[in-house]
């Protein structure tokens, strides 16, 4: 697969359908919608009135949490509560580091996911080289463990996900491949593989990360090992961006790893997971979905490649060199900008003190930017004939794409030219608040998370002040500018030993002042310590009413009370001389 197909994907990935339940996934079927419950799964009518609200929001398939055997058992009740209430809706068991909660789960659900980072693995961290013959026995301790549950699934005819986690890969992934997308893939294939040998084809996979970034490397290094592996490989894909938050960030950062992929024709069923109620989490896969087709390239094929590409599975910033606009410079691997137009300038002017963080740094019309339709070649060839480098940007054409238009120009000038991304080529275009976000996320944020762009433009959102939000906010999420404090916090499910929402709302409060401090805030340990990887600070449900605080991966204060925890979180934030006072 040359970077020509990597880039301008024709159309969606085509992948065999797998039924769960009544419900098709792949093949000819639509982009399907799915959550996962809030509810203590040993609470079957707090399961089942949750299930009929999603069911009736629009949610097509229903994850429940299932860590214990008894919690697996309860699955039945909850089945048969829903079908005697007249709902057939399809439901998949949620597994980690229990087989045997894997297996009694199955005689109940209509798909079984399990995370190949803990299913047979408990993680130490532990730093060890594995030569061939040790690495082979530990598969072999895992097909004696995994295969039973396969051979269970082929008999009743039922689906499953192998779902890596970026933050719960196991310690033998991470010593041979390291935290990496590669590590994720073969993580998922070497239980594929067990699979495959009992005959076994009804899977769907999936490369969670909190990091959108991480994530888009991770899908479209599994789509392309997929099709190498050979056309029988094709099983579909279910996207999410694990542990997004809530409120804005938390769909702004779901609709940057979605949409990214979704643009690249990958992805057959959604889930976004928002620190909030589940239903609020099936309108924003809804919008993503139905998006999925205006994000891609238009059938026929874009008549460039990548020449100026970076490789489309490792994060790379194209080099562009400085151009100096106004009072600001602009490439250079410098600071992202962010831009408006002058009628929306001129409505802010009087109170720019006032928009905080969110400022304008200069008005597009006075910048210099010059125009291009990425498909003239006249033009291309014109600024690459500059001696000095242009701030360059797509030119309105409302038939267009946003990100293959800008891949394309990326693509064909070349890379001294710093480019000004756009979330629209329509200036006529407009919506509501949270299409205008979802939208702008989607098209700006996967041209970030390509390494192109160094500066962005938001026009679909008219209202001035929010414009620029999301700007900033979609700069934040990816990872280009960080401007504020940032957050990584799962959303609740059975397994969680603390309220999420109101914990965050919390943390929140005490920390948001904090300029750059990464703080992950997780309900248990399932993905806690592997997704705090990256963060400074971590609070982690240890046990009920208990908290456990980290510096990084490293847990460092023990069963703390929720009551003290916030005070003590700031207490070692202090302590590590990253505190400051609002």
């Amino acid at each position: 697969m040359g970077p020509h197909h990597d880039w301008f994907p024709e159309g969606r990935r085509a992948a065999r359908a797998v039924n769960v339940g009544h419900v098709g996934i792949g093949g000819d079927n639509p982009i399907r919608v799915q959550s996962m419950l809030t509810s203590d799964t040993m609470d079957t009518g707090a399961c089942v009135r949750e299930s009929l609200d999603l069911v009736g929001a629009g949610c097509e398939i229903v994850r429940i949490t299932a860590p214990t055997v008894k919690d697996a058992r309860n699955l039945e009740s909850i089945r048969n509560s829903l079908r005697a209430a007249g709902c057939d809706v399809p439901l998949v068991a949620d597994i980690h580091f229990k087989p045997d909660a894997a297996m009694e789960s199955a005689r109940w659900v209509d798909k079984v996911r399990i995370n190949p980072g803990n299913y047979a693995d408990s993680k130490k961290f532990a730093e060890r080289e594995y030569s061939d013959s040790e690495y082979d026995a530990e598969i072999g301790r895992i097909r004696e463990r995994f295969l039973p549950l396969v051979e269970l699934c082929k008999e009743r005819g039922i689906a499953m996900r192998i779902g890596t986690n970026h933050g719960s890969l196991s310690d033998r992934i991470m010593n041979r491949y390291g935290d990496t997308p590669l590590g994720m893939v073969e993580s998922a294939l070497e239980f594929a593989r067990i699979a495959r040998e009992a005959g076994y084809h009804d899977m769907i996979f999936s490369m969670k990360a909190s990091n959108p970034k991480v994530m888009v490397a991770a899908y479209r290094l599994l789509a392309d090992r997929l099709a190498e592996l050979g056309p029988d490989w094709n099983y579909p894909l279910h996207l999410g961006v694990t542990e997004a938050g809530d409120g804005e960030d938390g769909r702004i950062k779901s609709a940057i790893g979605i949409g990214s992929l979704l643009a690249d024709g990958l992805g057959d069923t959604i889930r976004v997971s928002l620190t909030e109620d589940s239903i609020h989490e099936i309108p924003v896969a809804q919008a993503l979905a139905a998006a999925a087709p205006a994000l891609r390239w238009p059938e026929a094929p874009a008549p460039v490649g990548g020449k100026f590409l970076p490789p489309p599975h490792e994060f790379l910033r194209r080099a562009s060199e400085t151009v100096l606009c106004g009072e600001v410079s602009v490439g250079g691997g410098g600071t992202l900008r962010v831009f408006t137009p002058r009628d929306r300038f001129a409505a802010l002017s009087h109170k720019l003190d006032a928009l905080g963080d969110f400022k304008p740094e200069g008005v597009y019309e006075d910048l210099g930017v010059i125009e291009i339709d990425p498909r003239d070649a006249e033009a291309i060839r014109a600024v690459n004939a500059s001696p000095a480098p242009r701030l360059v940007t797509v030119r309105d054409l409302p038939g267009l794409p946003v990100i293959g238009a800008f891949r394309l120009l990326a693509a064909s000038v070349q890379p001294r030219h710093p480019i000004l991304l756009k979330d629209t080529l329509d200036p006529a275009a407009s919506g509501s608040f949270v299409e205008n976000l979802l939208l702008a996320a989607a098209n700006i944020g996967s041209l970030l998370c390509d390494g192109i762009g160094d500066a962005v433009l938001v026009r679909r959102e008219r209202a001035p002040g929010q414009s620029l939000r999301i700007a900033y906010n979609i700069l934040q999420a990816s990872g280009a500018r960080i401007f504020k404090t940032d957050y990584v916090a799962c959303p609740s499910c059975g397994r969680t030993l603390f309220n999420l929402q109101d914990t965050t709302a919390r943390i929140r409060a005490a920390t948001s002042h904090l300029k750059g401090v990464k703080i992950a805030i997780m309900g248990c340990i399932v993905n806690g310590p592997g997704e705090m990887a990256d963060a400074d600070f971590g609070y982690v449900g240890g046990a009920p009413g208990k908290v456990n605080l980290y510096v990084g991966k490293t847990p460092v204060k023990f069963n703390i009370p929720e009551a003290e925890a916030v005070d003590r979180l700031v207490d070692l934030i202090r302590e590590h001389g990253r505190w400051f006072d609002a």
